[in-house]
């Protein structure tokens, strides 16, 4: 149950922040500003405990949600011939574009957290 009461609040931080997308001159999603709202939200503790549910649900069947779309890369083929370098490539690019990210973003916590050590 919590699950279920857990999805229902993403839903509708979702429904609220596709609201605000079209009622503000924001140039944000709405998912995004959903989460945006939902993040303050998390300190309440009975929001929390129900989104962790739905959380932990959802991470435990993650590889599911990729399915679809490995379904749908199969059915294209013929699409993606053609261009299969370029996606190649963006994959790559992106993959190692992550990877500095997350390392600068590591080191600068770790530099941060010996500062104030």
């Amino acid at each position: 149950m919590q699950a279920l009461i857990g999805f229902t609040l993403l839903l509708l931080f979702q429904v609220l922040g596709e609201a605000l997308s079209w009622v503000l001159p924001l140039q944000l999603p709405g998912p995004v500003i959903g989460l945006l709202l939902l993040w303050p939200a998390l300190s309440n503790t009975w929001i929390l405990q129900h989104v962790r549910a739905v959380a932990e649900f959802l991470l435990a069947n993650l590889s599911l949600l990729f399915v679809p779309v490995g379904v749908g890369v199969i059915i294209h083929l013929d699409v993606l011939a053609p261009i299969w370098w370029q996606v190649g490539l963006v994959l790559l690019v992106s993959t190692l574009f992550g990877l500095v990210v997350t390392v600068a973003v590591l080191a600068g916590l770790l530099r941060r957290e010996g500062d104030d050590g």
